[in-house]
C-alpha cells in the first residue's frame, strides 16, 4: 500500500519514495505505444520510406551502376531476334533486372525512375485531395445549411463521376502547351490535377461526419460561448481533433492514387514516352513481349504490387493504432 503524503512542519507537502505522479499521454502518444509494437507496420514503414529513397536517389543509384533509363544497349540483345541475349530477361552483372525487349534499355533503371513519377503523382495528387476534401468537409459539416447540403450534393455527383473516361478525353485534346507548361511536364501536371481533384470527395465525405459529430461536443460551444468565430473554431478546434483520421486515409489514399496513374498510363494516356513509368512498362510487356520475356512485365508489376501493399498495411496499422475499436 502507498504511503500516504507527509506534511513538513513548515506546512509543504512532499512524496515519499512510494509515490509516483500520473502523467497523461496524448493521442499520439497512444498511438505510437500501439505502432511500435507491431512488427508488419514497422516493415512496411521501412518498404515504403525505402521506396521513397531509391526514387529520390534514382541518378545517383543509375550513375553507381553505370545503367541509363532512356539509352539503349544493342549488345545485350539477341541481333537476329531483337529479344534479350541470356536467361530471364537478359539478366547478367551489368543489368541486373535484364533488359527491355527490342531497344535494349535496362530495367532496373526504368523501374527505379518510373518509382519517381508514380510517388511524384500519387503524393501530389493526394496532397491536392486532402487540402479540397478537409476544406470542404469542415465547411460543408460545421457551416451546414444550404452551403453545407450544396457541398454534400457536389460530393455525390464527383463520386458518381466517370473519371477515367474523363481522364482519357481530356489527354486526348490536350494541346502541346498550356498553363504555361509544355511537353512531359504539362502531362504530369494534368495526370495530378485529374487524380487529386476527383479524389478530394472521398476524405471530404470523412472528415464531414467527424464534423458533424464533434461539433456538438462541450469544447466547441465553450469555445462559441467565448466568441470565437466559425473560422477560428474550425482552424483551431476541430482541424487538430482531425489530423489522425486524415493521416490514416491519406495514407490509404496513396496506393490508391499510384494504381490509377498505372492504369491511365497502361493505357496510353499517362506520361509520355520515353519517361518511365510503371503502367507504361506493364502496357508495353502485355503487347506481346510476355509471351517470350515475362520478367519484363514481372519487375514492374511486383514494383507496383509491393509498394501499393506497403502503404495500404501501413494504413491499416495507422487506423488500428488510433482507434483500436473502429477496426
Amino acid at each position: 500500500m502507498a504511503v500516504p503524503l507527509q506534511v513538513e512542519p513548515t506546512g509543504r507537502a512532499f512524496e515519499t519514495a512510494d509515490t509516483k505522479p500520473v502523467a497523461g499521454r496524448s493521442l499520439w502518444r497512444i498511438a505510437w505505444s500501439r505502432l511500435r509494437k507491431d512488427k508488419v507496420a514497422l516493415g512496411s514503414a521501412a518498404f515504403v520510406v525505402l521506396v521513397a529513397l531509391v526514387a529520390i536517389l534514382a541518378p545517383v543509384i543509375c550513375a553507381i551502376l553505370g545503367v541509363t533509363p532512356d539509352d539503349p544497349d544493342y549488345t545485350a540483345l539477341n541481333l537476329t531476334t531483337a529479344m534479350p541475349a541470356g536467361s530471364f530477361g537478359g539478366i547478367s552483372a551489368h543489368h541486373l533486372f535484364g533488359v527491355e525487349p527490342t531497344n535494349g534499355r535496362d530495367v532496373l533503371a526504368r523501374v527505379v525512375y518510373g518509382a519517381r513519377v508514380s510517388l511524384l503523382v500519387a503524393t501530389l495528387a493526394t496532397l491536392l485531395s486532402v487540402v479540397l476534401g478537409t476544406v470542404l468537409g469542415l465547411v460543408s459539416g460545421y457551416v451546414g445549411g444550404w452551403l453545407g447540403g450544396l457541398i454534400a450534393r457536389l460530393m455525390d455527383l464527383m463520386l458518381a463521376f466517370p473519371v477515367l473516361l474523363f481522364a482519357i478525353a481530356i489527354v486526348a485534346v490536350i494541346p502541346d502547351s498550356a498553363f504555361g507548361l509544355s511537353g512531359g511536364t504539362l502531362r504530369l501536371g494534368i495526370l495530378i490535377f485529374i487524380i487529386g481533384f476527383f479524389s478530394w470527395p472521398y476524405i471530404g465525405r470523412i472528415v464531414r461526419g467527424q464534423v458533424l459529430s464533434l461539433k456538438e461536443k462541450d469544447f466547441i460551444a465553450a469555445a462559441r460561448g467565448t466568441g470565437a468565430g466559425p473560422i477560428r473554431i474550425m482552424s483551431h478546434e476541430l482541424l487538430p481533433n482531425l489530423v489522425a483520421p486524415i493521416l490514416v486515409y491519406t495514407t490509404l489514399m496513396i496506393p490508391t492514387n499510384i494504381l490509377f496513374e498505372a492504369a491511365l498510363s497502361y493505357l496510353g494516356v499517362g506520361v509520355r514516352p520515353p519517361t518511365a513509368s510503371w503502367g507504361d512498362m506493364l502496357s508495353t510487356a502485355a503487347s506481346g513481349f510476355y509471351r517470350v520475356d515475362p520478367m519484363y512485365m514481372v519487375v514492374p508489376g511486383v514494383a507496383i504490387f509491393l509498394t501499393v501493399l506497403a502503404f495500404n498495411l501501413l494504413g491499416d496499422a495507422l487506423r488500428d493504432a488510433f482507434d483500436p475499436r473502429g477496426g
